[in-house]
């Protein structure tokens, strides 16, 4: 089992405060899923928690299994347990998708590689698992690739590294129905006492799919409320409008 545990987080960029007291606590076999309206600082929190270098963290702690991750570097975290699925994944000309995944295997391992055969089998089935074109791994990283494919892609690599807590960030935007069904059931089936996810979505429909343990709302900088399925359910139904009422709160960033 393992736990990530995020107390009284503030993070600001270029002197502007994103984030305004975090608390979250995710174990191992729970989906936390944070929903809110634009601008209310979710991908912030994504990317403070890898330890992007655009950000500060002014204020409060992040531990990973008591070990405080604020402490370490982004490739550190990774080793640690730790994975990002991307909003905006990047394409890198000149490195084949199959070669970047044996280098962050490696890098993940301590500098020791996956025998090539394992690798191989694992891979091939991995792709063919969410239904990808057989020729991925001979492609160039996310390059020329559709949205759909790039999200895709972020899956195959959270398969392969089998990280302990992943942070998924709009892992369903540019998914058509299809896609969607895939890529949620492939994360859902991955839910175990040696896996934790943190879902930031916008839309209900990939919560078809991916079982949330807890919904949370995020609204400048904090999470506000927090529920289960009907808090979707309400949502989907009302926008955010309701909380904003129910609990006095004027958006930021209106």
């Amino acid at each position: 089992m393992s736990k990530l545990t995020i107390k009284n987080l503030h993070v600001s960029i270029d002197d502007k405060n994103i984030l305004n007291g975090v608390n979250l606590e995710v174990n191992s076999g729970e989906v936390h899923a944070i929903m809110g309206p634009n601008g209310t600082g979710k991908s912030t929190l994504a990317s403070a928690i890898m330890g992007s270098p655009t950000y500060t963290i002014t204020e409060g702690s992040i531990f990973l299994d008591n070990e405080n991750i604020l402490e370490m570097s982004v490739d550190e975290r990774a080793r640690a347990g730790l994975f990002l699925g991307m909003q905006y994944p990047a394409e890198v000309s000149g490195v084949t998708n199959s070669d970047f995944m044996r280098a962050a295997i490696r890098a993940n391992n301590e500098g020791q590689n996956m025998p090539i055969y394992e690798f191989i089998k694992k891979y091939d089935s991995t792709i063919k698992e969410l239904k990808m074109n057989e020729d991925m791994a001979h492609r160039y990283l996310n390059e020329g690739f559709s949205g759909g494919e790039k999200k895709r892609n972020e899956i195959l690599q959270l398969k392969m590294l089998k990280p302990k807590i992943a942070i998924l960030d709009e892992i369903d935007s540019g998914l058509d129905i299809d896609a969607l069904k895939i890529v949620g059931e492939n994360v859902n089936d991955m839910i175990s006492d040696e896996f934790g996810c943190i879902l930031i979505t916008h839309y209900q429909r990939i919560l078809d799919y991916i079982k949330p343990t807890y919904v949370h709302i995020m609204i400048n900088g904090k999470i506000v409320l927090t529920g289960k399925q009907d808090l979707i359910e309400k949502i989907d139904k009302n926008g955010y409008e309701w909380v904003k009422e129910e609990l006095g709160i004027e958006f930021e960033g209106e």
